[in-house]
């Protein structure tokens, strides 16, 4: 079986990374005997922290695997980062652009060559309010079928104390000193899938089983329950839009009740109303 050598540009960016990482950072890393020693595989990551990527990638880069992250098509132009960027085979992310499945073409080449690739399903940083993973995206389910490649849950959790997801403060809150968790599940078994033909439900159900692990890593590590479904933004944007409105005209409607106007009296008349 095949795998990716580590090379120069992933050697360089762990001289760099890993000493801050050693000292600033306590770790509990945990399940690294789940990690393929050889052969292509995917891994899917919750994502709660702009510094996780450098967490998740520390774990794995122990493991003398390394991951292929998909990443914005940004990072890559000019400069050391976007020099890191394409040294290291990351793979650009052109969104809402002709160029969108190449990352995906790019995702299935890198795992039948051996390698292993990063999804972090959500798309983004996660918005749930207590920063469970939301619903994910089915990209890394395209590739599992497509590929049949070991699909590897990865929970983290502790980057969020050091760098907050959407703070208003971009600073790095160190001290005291944080620790950073990360655990790797079993390969979620996705042979019922095999064969299917790739509709947006048989997508949408792979998603979830593959969610649903990395969740539960992820209340393991926090030693909570986990919330019964998945955070979904699009609808709880949809909720709050409504409650904004019923407040608003909740608002209206007391303070037109303190002037002593009723609602009745704010609604145009009609014809039928002028003529009486």
């Amino acid at each position: 079986m095949s795998r990716r050598r580590i090379g120069f540009w992933y050697r360089l960016a762990a001289v760099i990374c890993k000493p801050p990482l050693l000292v600033l950072f306590k770790r509990d890393w945990q399940g690294m005997e789940h990690i393929p020693a050889d052969g292509g595989f995917i891994t899917v990551v919750n994502h709660n922290s702009y510094l996780d990527p450098l967490s998740y990638a520390h774990y794995q880069y122990n493991t003398g695997r390394v991951p292929r992250f998909l990443a914005k098509s940004g990072l890559f132009k000019g400069g050391f980062v976007g020099a890191v960027m394409r040294g290291t085979g990351q793979i650009p992310v052109y969104r809402e652009s002709a160029d969108a499945a190449v990352a995906f073409r790019a995702a299935v080449a890198a795992i039948n060559k051996g390698e292993c690739v990063a999804f972090y399903p959500e798309g983004t940083l996660t918005r749930d309010p207590d920063l469970w993973p939301m619903q994910g995206k089915t990209g890394a389910a395209r590739v599992a079928l497509l590929t049949k490649a070991p699909v590897v849950p990865v929970a983290q959790w502790g980057a969020h104390e050091v760098m907050p997801p959407y703070a208003k403060e971009k600073k790095l809150r160190l001290f005291p000193r944080k620790t950073l968790r990360v655990k790797a599940g079993p390969p979620v078994d996705l042979s019922e899938f095999y064969g299917k033909e790739p509709t947006a439900d048989v997508l949408r159900a792979v998603t979830e089983k593959v969610m649903v692990a990395v969740i539960e890593l992820l209340a393991e590590l926090r030693d909570e329950p986990a919330p019964a479904e998945p955070y979904d933004h699009r609808k709880d944007a949809v909720r709050r839009s409504r409650a904004r409105r019923e407040q608003r005209a909740a608002e209206r409607a007391r303070e037109l009740d303190e002037r002593g106007v009723k609602l009745d009296d704010q609604a145009p008349k009609t014809q039928e109303d002028e003529g009486k």
